[in-house]
């Protein structure tokens, strides 16, 4: 049941009271922005850090807030016993290996720090949404949805990385039983980046498609995008943002596949899906559009009534993303069967919603 769940949250720490009162040193793993905001939600829950460390090829006497960025042996003769908090996020299979190895040794926890947003996960935020949290769950399809529906929940209220184990599945898993995708997909790759994610569409669609429409708002990435693509057939590439209107935002244009809208940065082109189709009955729409999620959805709207396309949305971008998004799937169209999967990642990124 969605309240034992919702119970069981409340009796256990959060990250942040665990770290509060660890009664250890407390150091970070990983520069960045990842940790820029654990530092700071360490001085809103008043936590004290005590040192920053890198896995041992980017240790090379840099510092990062003022602390002087060690290897974790370094800290094992220093400290002896102390607790790591983990502020980076990566896929990578040798580096997920690297952060479990660390992780043996010494008390590792995770932080919850949105990637888009200032709103933290805790006791607060879960009261806050705590209808919304269960009407999202009661909408899930399948068990092993509700296992990463509550798995995710805890992973970020506790941080404890064990619960990332349990409810991880290989990405094929999605893409042969819940979106078995065809050989006459009309496919839209909301947020192309390189054209990576086509060479996915293509590998479990079989190679075939009717046709192809790709937005990427970056104008390197756009570049990338284009040649990866240029001897493909009915292939409709759009150097534009996915959005609930069609307007000019600014983008970060930070590299890889991370550009987003921002307070400041590139003036960029928006615009809806509805827009962009022009009616076309689009099957099959994948968006990892870097937090703008929600919009995305809105401006597809019509897409989502008429033709019902089978979905692959990130749900880990802001924390509320686990329940707003199902919740404004089912509300676009009712007719939905709403599938939740979690695929090889530290932390609980690339957690993605799946709709058919």
């Amino acid at each position: 049941m969605v309240m034992n769940m919702i119970k069981d949250l409340f009796e256990r720490q959060s990250v942040w009271e665990r770290l509060k009162t660890c009664g250890k040193p407390i150091v970070l793993y990983g520069m960045g922005d990842g940790a820029d905001k654990v530092l700071a939600a360490f001085e809103r829950f008043g936590i004290h850090a005590d040192g920053v460390m890198a896995s041992d090829e980017f240790v090379r006497g840099q510092s990062f807030h003022s602390f002087r960025v060690k290897r974790f042996a370094d800290f094992e003769r220093e400290l002896g016993d102390f607790a790591v908090a983990l502020c980076f996020a990566s896929q990578l299979p040798e580096v997920m290996a690297q952060i479990k190895a660390v992780a043996e040794r010494r008390l590792t926890l995770v932080p919850s720090v949105p990637v888009f947003g200032g709103i933290l996960f805790d006791r607060g935020f879960t009261e806050k949404y705590r209808a919304e949290i269960e009407a999202a769950y009661a909408l899930m399809a399948d068990e092993q949805s509700r296992l990463v529906y509550r798995s995710t929940l805890l992973f970020y209220y506790t941080g404890e990385l064990s619960l990332l184990d349990g409810m991880t599945t290989d990405k094929s898993e999605a893409f042969e039983n819940i979106l078995s995708l065809g050989g006459n997909e009309l496919y839209v790759d909301l947020g192309a980046y390189n054209g990576d994610t086509i060479d996915e569409f293509l590998h479990y669609s079989g190679g075939s498609y009717r046709k192809i429409v790709a937005l990427e708002p970056n104008a390197k990435n756009f570049q990338k995008l284009r040649t990866h693509c240029a001897d493909a057939e009915r292939v409709e590439l759009w150097q534009l943002g996915s959005y609930s209107r069609n307007t000019t935002l600014n983008f970060n244009n930070k590299a890889g596949r991370n550009s987003a809208v921002s307070d400041d940065g590139v003036p960029t082109r928006v615009a809806t899906v509805d827009t962009i189709l022009c009616g076309a009955a689009a099957s099959y729409i994948k968006a990892d559009v870097e937090g703008a999620d929600r919009e995305t959805l809105l401006g597809a709207k019509n897409t989502l009534k008429n033709f019902k396309p089978k979905l692959n949305f990130s749900a880990y971008h802001r924390f509320e993303d686990i329940f707003t998004l199902p919740l404004l799937i089912r509300e676009l169209n009712p007719d939905y069967r709403i599938y939740l999967r979690h695929h090889p990642y530290i932390p609980a990124w690339d957690t993605n919603l799946y709709c058919v």
